[in-house]
């Protein structure tokens, strides 16, 4: 996982949000809203940039969406929303609820996916991965860059603008790969190679990134750019019970099994800010200054990883035979 963090706070409110109204819907594709938002007191959304997502207030939860509006206009911003068939309230109450409008709460936008600078850029994306990377797509073409896109789905019925891609750019630059007609997307062709001088940008379904992964291992270091729908479900630390201190009032949480780290210090009255609590949004981000730490999110990089200077508190735990953590709190 190499997408760019950006550093969250320590001990904040929640985060800020502002209310918002939907003034247009259309379906993208089949089972994909496409909505466009409005500040519901007027004026503009903060800035943005290619890559960013916001906070989706729904009842019961906070869902992240990719913004695929440009960042040049403020005044409105749009989302492009997948219909889950196992959604666990997120995307149904969006399909069966968000009608030109009606009144929603966003926080952010905030970015962990942010376009490094190059001077090529491979864009991959499957599904409804396709929402980060139009703004990309804008940001690159405006700076002049060298870029392609390929773009994966079962369909060309359930792949969201993908004609208005082609239209737009050509099939130079647009490789559509609708499975029922040409199969999946061919990844031997696009990385089997590595290229010099290039980024790539991917997001989509767990199974397409994990073997792009694969496919760039013998890529330059930090060539790779993944945003992943989900965290992690395999750590390879201790899910068992560990203390955290809090360095900053010098209290002790007990982290039991069952528990996260973001449950025991709320528990215990320390507000955390935090949003998706599954490790997707890295809002969480806790400086840690002592203990080894099972990263088990999907925000930070390898090499993040690996110098331990923080944590995603809503997912990550303590390493195996590490009985303590010190984090700044």
């Amino acid at each position: 996982m190499t997408a760019q963090v950006e550093a969250a706070g320590h001990v904040l409110p929640v985060s800020a949000t502002q209310d918002a109204i939907v003034v247009a819907r259309r379906e993208a594709a089949d089972g994909i809203a496409h909505l466009t938002l409005r500040p519901a007191v007027g004026g503009s959304f903060p800035a943005w940039e290619a890559g960013a997502h916001i906070d989706l207030h729904v009842p019961g939860h906070t869902r992240q969406y990719s913004i695929c509006s440009s960042p040049t206009d403020r005044s409105s911003l749009e989302i492009a929303v997948l219909h889950d068939p196992d959604s666990r309230g997120g995307s149904a109450w969006v399909h069966a609820e968000l009608t030109v409008g009606t009144r929603v709460v966003v926080g952010g936008p905030r970015n962990n996916f942010a376009l490094a600078p190059s001077r090529k850029y491979l864009f991959i994306a499957g599904g409804i991965g396709i929402t980060p990377m139009l703004a990309m797509i804008e940001a690159a073409e405006h700076a002049g860059k060298e870029w392609r896109l390929a773009y994966g789905g079962r369909s060309l019925r359930t792949m969201a603008f993908a004609r208005e891609l082609l239209d737009t750019y050509g099939p130079e630059r647009i490789l559509l790969y609708p499975a029922e007609e040409t199969g999946r997307l061919d990844l031997e062709t696009l990385l089997g190679v590595p290229r010099a001088l290039m980024l790539v940008y991917a997001c989509g379904p767990q199974r397409l990134l994990d073997a792009i992964e694969e496919y760039c291992l013998g890529w330059p270091a930090g060539a790779l750019h993944l945003e992943r729908f989900a965290a992690a479900s395999d750590g390879q630390g201790t899910s068992g019970p560990f203390d955290v201190e809090l360095s900053r009032t010098g209290r002790t949480v007990h982290v039991a099994a069952d528990r996260t780290i973001l449950d025991a210090v709320e528990e215990a009255g320390v507000r955390v800010l935090s949003s998706c609590r599954q490790g997707v949004c890295g809002t969480c981000e806790i400086p840690v200054l002592a203990g080894e730490i099972d990263h088990r999110d999907a925000i930070l990089t390898p090499e993040d990883k690996a110098r331990s200077a923080s944590m995603m508190v809503c997912v990550s735990r303590a390493a195996a035979g590490c009985s303590r953590l010190t984090l700044d709190l």
